[in-house]
């Protein structure tokens, strides 16, 4: 989820993302995602990095996101993140964090059916550290959905559940967003957000975010989320 599959074990979460792209998005900053492929043979390109701290523990990851519209309704997706963390007790690590590959599809639309509605399993591979993000491989298939309305409104949210490897990982997540275009450059929205247990020990979690998209140009776009929860 462009590398946000980050708030379990977490409590407060910084994003900030610079966007390369020709075409409309809604997910990003969100941890939801939203329906809406990439245009078809267009692209969309998120760097991305963020902080997040809890009581003893500060990390961190950033990277690339790559989409391209390869057919109509479908997205194909390549996420490559790098992280770090910092520990109370303990020496800080470095590394590559688990490489995300994913394929997005829009099986019906607003046009004809009234909302957006999509499917987008995502496969994480084990993580190229022994410190950094999961070391199994884990599959996310969740199901998203979006309304617009006339006045700037939109909404989408959705949720799924993750399978890992190790069955005791297993958790679900499901969100929703509300935006608003206050200024023809200036989107602002709010999250609600929340994830079971991944087994590990860690509780369930539930988020309330805030984020921000301002179109630099057609072209480049500057997106920065931040969120709080238990």
């Amino acid at each position: 989820m462009r590398g946000r599959l980050i708030l379990r074990r977490r409590n407060i979460i910084v994003v900030t993302m610079l966007a390369l792209t020709h075409s409309a998005f809604a997910g990003p900053p969100y941890v939801s995602d939203d329906p809406e492929p990439t245009d078809y043979k267009h692209f969309e390109i998120y760097t991305f990095s963020n902080g997040t701290a809890t009581r003893g523990d500060i990390g961190g990851a950033a990277g690339v996101d790559f989409n391209y519209g390869a057919a109509p309704d479908l997205q194909l997706t390549a996420t490559l993140p790098a992280g770090f963390d910092r520990p109370g007790l303990g020496r800080t690590s470095f590394g590559l964090s688990n490489i995300e590959l994913a394929a997005k599809y829009r099986f019906l639309r607003q046009d004809s059916f009234g909302l957006d509605v999509s499917i987008f399993p995502r496969v994480f591979l084990p993580s190229g550290s022994a410190n950094i993000g999961n070391n199994t491989a884990s599959l996310l298939l969740p199901v998203w959905v979006q309304k617009d309305w006339s006045g700037g409104w939109s909404a989408f949210g959705g949720g799924g559940c993750v399978i890992s490897g190790h069955a005791s990982q297993n958790f679900c997540l499901t969100g929703g967003v509300v935006t608003y275009q206050l200024l023809p450059k200036l989107q602002l929205g709010a999250e609600l957000f929340h994830q079971t247990a991944d087994g590990n020990g860690t509780p369930a979690s539930t988020s309330v975010g805030f984020g921000a998209r301002y179109d630099l140009n057609e072209t480049y776009h500057l997106l920065g989320y931040i969120s709080a929860g238990n």
